[in-house]
């Protein structure tokens, strides 16, 4: 598989915020140790919802399995969803079926 860079138009704070929400959600259910700290599980998150990045190629960025990419996105995209209103982020919606 080939792999290249891209960037995200993300501001330091928005990640900073997004994971401290997963920082404490971890916290609240009393979740083991991760792969991916919090930090690096907001970046994956963020970039699936901003870019609408298959959970294939996160995976392979994050040095991750598919079905950890998929469980990291859906359970810390709940978490936030809770927390923040998506409009408030400005991020757009990704396609159904990814």
């Amino acid at each position: 598989m080939l792999f290249y860079p891209a960037t995200l138009p993300l501001s330091s704070r928005t990640v900073v915020f997004t994971a401290g929400v997963i920082r404490r959600h971890r916290v609240r259910i009393g979740s083991p140790w991760r792969k991916l700290n919090p930090s690096e599980q907001a970046l994956l998150v963020l970039a699936y919802l901003r870019k609408g990045e298959t959970f294939a190629d996160l995976a392979a960025g994050f040095g991750i399995g598919t079905a950890t990419a998929w469980r990291y996105v859906t359970l810390r995209r709940e978490a936030l969803f809770v927390r923040v209103e998506v409009r408030d982020l400005r991020l757009r919606p990704v396609a159904a079926g990814r």
